[in-house]
């Protein structure tokens, strides 16, 4: 734990030495953050390529990794919320309009459970997972027994984290892409600002959800966690922004492009402004992360160091 902070705010990080199977498993974890960093590389510079599901490396990645984190049965009870809560929200909305607005699914990403494409539902459970681990790193951990502040700040940190990610992701993935359709148009090149309250509602309540199941019955003393830990999940989320700044220099010949009312957008602005947007959220969100993990990692060796002295 660092010294001069909080049971809360800790980041648990060890120095302890990787044991067989940690080793094992880090290497597969490895593993897949380079395929996914590869594969986020490819898309950019290879449109032919746009249409591999990425989200098939990180919904593994996820459960490795929130295995090593909680027991099964946190990140099972993590991805049951998730499922649920997005569920509900995704096919209400498209029936009713709330809370992301008026939208439908096209054909372009494979089967539907109901009204929702199955690829949806690992994107949430991977993102929403980045999302909380970044959130932790910052804001400090829930366990059982912290106290309303982190149980309420977790969350939403985390949900601010999730919703960065839609921002560069939406008036690409809708109005270039047309993966869905937002059938009353929107100012954020054809995505409506219902979309995004709608996403930090959604992912919100989903967050605050497991946050309070951690409180009630999560494990009072987590594992000490090593600071590759954390590297991992900063590079993902960090590289999923780059990805969308990538799209920017290696972009299509522009296009003049008709949303579902009408308007027309150029596609040149859209990912030149989806680029701004992921430098100055996701890898801005990234590199604080990145600075706190490290000072933390400075803290701890300065203790060590004086131990040894004493």
């Amino acid at each position: 734990m660092v010294s001069g902070m909080s049971v809360e705010k800790g980041t648990n990080l060890t120095d302890a030495g990787p044991t067989r199977n940690d080793r094992l498993t880090n290497l597969v974890l490895w593993g897949l953050v380079i395929a996914y960093v590869v594969a986020t590389i490819l898309r950019a510079i290879l449109p032919n390529l746009n249409t591999f599901p990425t989200i098939l490396l990180l919904f593994p990645f996820t459960l490795i990794h929130g295995m090593k984190r909680y027991p099964w049965k946190g990140i099972a009870i993590f991805i049951v919320i998730t499922l649920i809560v997005s569920g509900i929200m995704e096919n209400l909305s498209i029936l009713t309009g709330f809370p992301f607005g008026h939208y439908y699914y096209t054909d372009a990403l494979g089967p539907k459970v109901t009204l929702v494409p199955i690829l949806i539902f690992p994107s949430y459970i991977a993102f929403g997972y980045l999302a909380w681990v970044l959130s932790i790193l910052i804001v400090g951990g829930v366990r059982r027994g912290s106290t309303i502040f982190t149980t309420v700040a977790v969350p939403l940190v985390a949900s601010f984290m999730m919703v960065a990610w839609d921002l560069s992701l939406d008036p690409i993935a809708s109005t270039i892409n047309q993966t869905w359709i937002w059938t009353q148009g929107g100012g954020y090149f054809g995505v409506p600002i219902s979309n995004f309250l709608g996403w930090s509602l959604t992912v919100y309540i989903f967050f605050q959800l497991f946050a309070l199941y951690l409180r009630k019955s999560g494990p009072t003393n987590p594992p000490a966690i090593p600071i590759t830990h954390y590297l991992q999940i900063i590079l993902v989320y960090m590289w999923t922004g780059i990805g969308f700044v990538l799209n920017y220099p290696f972009r299509p010949t522009n296009t003049a492009i008709t949303d579902a009312v009408g308007h027309i957008w150029q596609t040149s602005d859209i990912y030149e402004t989806t680029a701004i947007s992921a430098i100055y959220t996701m890898i801005f969100i990234s590199t604080l992360a990145l600075a706190i993990l490290l000072r933390g990692r400075l803290v701890l060796k300065d203790e060590s160091a004086m131990r040894m002295a004493k």
